[in-house]
Protein backbone atom coordinates (compact mmCIF):
# COMPACT_ATOMS: atom_id res chain seq x y z
CA UNK A 1 0.00 0.00 0.00
CA UNK A 2 1.31 3.46 -1.24
CA UNK A 3 1.71 6.32 1.79
CA UNK A 4 -1.01 8.26 -0.56
CA UNK A 5 -3.07 5.32 0.26
CA UNK A 6 -2.69 5.48 3.61
CA UNK A 7 -3.23 8.93 4.04
CA UNK A 8 -6.80 8.33 2.11
CA UNK A 9 -7.66 5.65 4.55
CA UNK A 10 -8.10 8.48 7.21
CA UNK A 11 -9.96 11.71 7.35
CA UNK A 12 -7.60 14.49 6.32
CA UNK A 13 -8.75 16.55 9.27
CA UNK A 14 -6.85 13.78 11.29
CA UNK A 15 -3.82 13.89 8.93
CA UNK A 16 -4.00 18.10 8.64
CA UNK A 17 -4.70 18.74 12.83
CA UNK A 18 -1.49 17.00 13.23
CA UNK A 19 0.50 19.13 11.47
CA UNK A 20 2.87 21.80 13.51
CA UNK A 21 2.96 24.95 11.30
CA UNK A 22 4.85 27.16 13.97
CA UNK A 23 7.86 27.48 11.66
CA UNK A 24 5.72 28.68 8.63
CA UNK A 25 3.91 31.66 10.85
CA UNK A 26 4.79 35.21 11.49
CA UNK A 27 3.57 37.51 14.26
CA UNK A 28 2.43 40.98 13.13
CA UNK A 29 1.25 42.86 15.95
CA UNK A 30 -1.04 40.40 18.53
CA UNK A 31 -1.81 38.28 15.59
CA UNK A 32 -0.13 35.03 14.28
CA UNK A 33 -0.85 34.37 10.25
CA UNK A 34 -0.12 31.16 8.30
CA UNK A 35 1.10 32.10 5.23
CA UNK A 36 -1.76 31.01 2.75
CA UNK A 37 0.81 29.50 0.24
CA UNK A 38 1.98 26.95 2.92
CA UNK A 39 -1.45 26.06 3.72
CA UNK A 40 -2.20 25.38 0.04
CA UNK A 41 0.62 23.36 -0.22
CA UNK A 42 0.31 21.44 2.91
CA UNK A 43 -3.68 20.81 2.20
CA UNK A 44 -2.46 19.57 -1.52
CA UNK A 45 0.11 17.31 0.13
CA UNK A 46 -2.42 15.58 1.55
CA UNK A 47 -5.22 15.75 -0.99
CA UNK A 48 -4.15 16.66 -4.12
CA UNK A 49 -7.85 16.97 -5.69
CA UNK A 50 -8.87 19.56 -3.13
CA UNK A 51 -10.24 22.43 -4.50
CA UNK A 52 -11.12 26.26 -3.33
CA UNK A 53 -13.96 28.50 -4.60
CA UNK A 54 -13.49 32.37 -4.00
CA UNK A 55 -17.20 33.31 -4.03
CA UNK A 56 -18.49 36.19 -5.76
CA UNK A 57 -20.84 39.20 -5.32
CA UNK A 58 -22.90 40.84 -7.92
CA UNK A 59 -22.61 44.82 -7.22
CA UNK A 60 -25.34 47.61 -8.10
CA UNK A 61 -24.14 47.91 -11.41
CA UNK A 62 -24.76 43.88 -12.33
CA UNK A 63 -21.29 43.01 -12.28
CA UNK A 64 -19.87 40.14 -9.96
CA UNK A 65 -16.93 41.51 -8.02
CA UNK A 66 -15.07 38.77 -5.40
CA UNK A 67 -15.91 40.86 -2.22
CA UNK A 68 -19.19 41.91 -0.68
CA UNK A 69 -20.17 45.62 0.64
CA UNK A 70 -22.23 46.00 3.55
CA UNK A 71 -22.57 48.81 6.01
CA UNK A 72 -19.93 47.16 8.35
CA UNK A 73 -17.51 47.08 5.77
CA UNK A 74 -16.66 44.60 3.17
CA UNK A 75 -16.34 40.99 3.73
CA UNK A 76 -14.42 37.49 1.04
CA UNK A 77 -15.87 34.54 1.22
CA UNK A 78 -13.97 31.49 0.49
CA UNK A 79 -15.06 27.49 0.25
CA UNK A 80 -12.49 25.02 0.47
CA UNK A 81 -13.00 21.52 -0.57
CA UNK A 82 -10.98 18.45 1.04
CA UNK A 83 -12.44 15.05 0.18
CA UNK A 84 -14.91 16.05 -0.89
CA UNK A 85 -16.26 18.14 2.50
CA UNK A 86 -17.05 21.59 1.96
CA UNK A 87 -16.08 24.58 4.70
CA UNK A 88 -16.49 27.48 4.43
CA UNK A 89 -14.97 30.92 5.77
CA UNK A 90 -15.76 34.80 5.61
CA UNK A 91 -13.49 37.14 6.56
CA UNK A 92 -13.73 41.22 6.49
CA UNK A 93 -11.41 43.09 3.93
CA UNK A 94 -9.32 44.73 6.29
CA UNK A 95 -6.23 47.03 6.14
CA UNK A 96 -2.50 46.39 7.90
CA UNK A 97 -4.21 47.66 11.20
CA UNK A 98 -6.69 45.00 11.13
CA UNK A 99 -9.43 47.94 10.62
CA UNK A 100 -12.28 46.92 7.93
CA UNK A 101 -12.25 49.16 4.72
CA UNK A 102 -15.04 50.54 2.89
CA UNK A 103 -13.51 51.49 0.13
CA UNK A 104 -11.38 48.61 -0.30
CA UNK A 105 -8.63 48.50 -3.54
CA UNK A 106 -7.60 45.74 -5.22
CA UNK A 107 -4.53 44.65 -3.17
CA UNK A 108 -6.36 44.72 0.14
CA UNK A 109 -9.25 42.30 -1.20
CA UNK A 110 -6.38 40.60 -2.58
CA UNK A 111 -4.63 40.17 0.56
CA UNK A 112 -8.11 39.33 2.47
CA UNK A 113 -9.14 36.64 0.47
CA UNK A 114 -5.70 34.93 1.03
CA UNK A 115 -6.33 35.13 4.02
CA UNK A 116 -9.68 33.77 3.94
CA UNK A 117 -8.17 30.89 2.12
CA UNK A 118 -5.57 30.28 4.79
CA UNK A 119 -8.51 30.58 7.59
CA UNK A 120 -11.38 28.32 5.14
CA UNK A 121 -7.85 25.54 5.33
CA UNK A 122 -7.45 25.88 8.69
CA UNK A 123 -11.41 25.02 9.28
CA UNK A 124 -10.11 21.51 7.71
CA UNK A 125 -7.24 21.09 10.55
CA UNK A 126 -4.01 22.53 9.52
CA UNK A 127 -3.17 25.04 12.15
CA UNK A 128 -6.49 25.60 13.34
CA UNK A 129 -4.71 26.06 16.68
CA UNK A 130 -3.29 29.25 15.62
CA UNK A 131 -6.66 30.63 15.71
CA UNK A 132 -7.83 29.62 19.25
CA UNK A 133 -9.30 32.23 21.20
CA UNK A 134 -8.99 34.90 18.66
CA UNK A 135 -12.57 35.47 18.76
CA UNK A 136 -12.49 36.35 22.30
CA UNK A 137 -12.55 39.63 23.79
CA UNK A 138 -9.58 40.72 24.92
CA UNK A 139 -9.97 41.54 28.98
CA UNK A 140 -8.00 44.32 30.14
CA UNK A 141 -7.93 44.26 34.01
CA UNK A 142 -8.57 46.90 36.33
CA UNK A 143 -5.66 49.51 37.66
CA UNK A 144 -4.16 49.39 41.27
CA UNK A 145 -6.22 52.39 42.34
CA UNK A 146 -9.80 51.06 40.88
CA UNK A 147 -8.91 48.07 42.70
CA UNK A 148 -8.36 50.17 45.20
CA UNK A 149 -11.35 52.03 45.52
CA UNK A 150 -13.46 48.87 44.99
CA UNK A 151 -11.82 47.57 48.11
CA UNK A 152 -12.17 50.69 50.26
CA UNK A 153 -16.10 50.59 49.42
CA UNK A 154 -16.13 46.49 49.54
CA UNK A 155 -14.60 46.64 53.31
CA UNK A 156 -17.55 49.28 54.39
CA UNK A 157 -20.24 46.58 53.53
CA UNK A 158 -18.26 43.68 55.67
CA UNK A 159 -15.33 41.00 55.36
CA UNK A 160 -16.79 38.51 53.53
CA UNK A 161 -17.49 41.11 50.62
CA UNK A 162 -14.29 42.30 50.92
CA UNK A 163 -13.22 38.92 50.07
CA UNK A 164 -15.50 38.47 47.40
CA UNK A 165 -14.18 41.76 45.59
CA UNK A 166 -10.85 40.11 45.91
CA UNK A 167 -11.20 37.22 44.62
CA UNK A 168 -13.38 38.64 41.72
CA UNK A 169 -10.08 41.31 41.30
CA UNK A 170 -7.79 38.60 41.08
CA UNK A 171 -9.38 36.73 38.82
CA UNK A 172 -10.26 39.75 36.31
CA UNK A 173 -14.32 38.65 37.26
CA UNK A 174 -13.93 42.59 37.83
CA UNK A 175 -12.35 44.43 34.64
CA UNK A 176 -11.97 47.44 32.67
CA UNK A 177 -15.34 46.55 30.68
CA UNK A 178 -17.19 46.64 33.86
CA UNK A 179 -15.81 48.49 36.33
CA UNK A 180 -18.18 51.62 36.36
CA UNK A 181 -21.18 49.44 37.02
CA UNK A 182 -19.48 46.94 39.82
CA UNK A 183 -18.20 50.01 41.60
CA UNK A 184 -21.84 51.45 41.39
CA UNK A 185 -23.39 48.43 42.27
CA UNK A 186 -20.70 48.17 45.59
CA UNK A 187 -21.90 51.59 46.54
CA UNK A 188 -25.32 50.50 46.19
CA UNK A 189 -25.06 47.62 48.64
CA UNK A 190 -22.45 49.71 51.29
CA UNK A 191 -25.58 52.31 51.27
CA UNK A 192 -28.17 49.80 51.76
CA UNK A 193 -25.97 48.21 55.16
CA UNK A 194 -25.43 51.23 57.08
Amino acid sequence: MTETNNIASVSAFSVLDLLNVNKFTEKKGQFTYLSWAYAVREMLRVDDKATWHIHEYENENGTKQPYMNTSAGCFVKVTVHVQGTPRTQVHPVLNHKNQTIKEPNAFEINTSIQRCLAKAIALHGLGLYIYAGEDLPKIEPITTSQGEALLMVARKVNDEKFDEVYKAIQSNVVNQSNYKGSLAKLERIAKNAK
